[in-house]
């Protein structure tokens, strides 16, 4: 399938694969298995950037869910296969947030149901970590802010 993709993706546009990077089950799927599969597709030229979530799918899962829970994940691909990465899970503080990146836990942080909540939340974080100047889209600086 990412075959597949590839062939229609432009060769300038980076393409991203979201993982769970482990399940939290005993012999199940884990962080080493997604290393050797993030070396692999490194290796070949398939994925630019790796976006390591984790499973949620059943009920024995013993998930150690506190803000950053998946950070881990993140880093132990981007380190041992050597490929970006991008970081989720419960990632709400703007200082938590530049941490991640500035310790090189991962090259990007994805935020979805944080933003769906606030879709302000990049301005207040700028903001809070005092960020001199941020450049929209022309097509955002028609919108209303409230």
């Amino acid at each position: 399938m990412i075959d597949a993709i590839r062939c229609e993706w432009p060769d300038d546009f980076p393409l991203f694969l979201r993982v769970s990077a482990t399940d939290w089950l005993d012999g199940g799927w884990g962080v080493e298995e997604t290393v050797r599969l993030a070396k692999l597709l490194k290796k070949e030229g398939r994925v630019d950037l790796v976006d390591c979530s984790s499973g949620g799918t059943d009920p024995s899962q013993q998930m150690p869910i506190h803000p950053g829970y998946q950070v881990p994940l993140s880093r132990q691909v981007r380190e041992g296969a050597k490929i970006m990465t991008g970081a989720v899970g419960l990632i709400h503080n703007p200082d938590q947030a530049e941490s991640i990146l500035a310790n090189g836990d991962a090259d990007l942080l994805v935020l979805g149901r944080a933003l769906l909540a606030d879709p302000h939340r990049p301005l207040k974080a700028a903001n809070a970590l005092e960020t001199e100047s941020m450049e929209w889209p022309l097509q955002y600086e028609r919108g209303d802010i409230f």
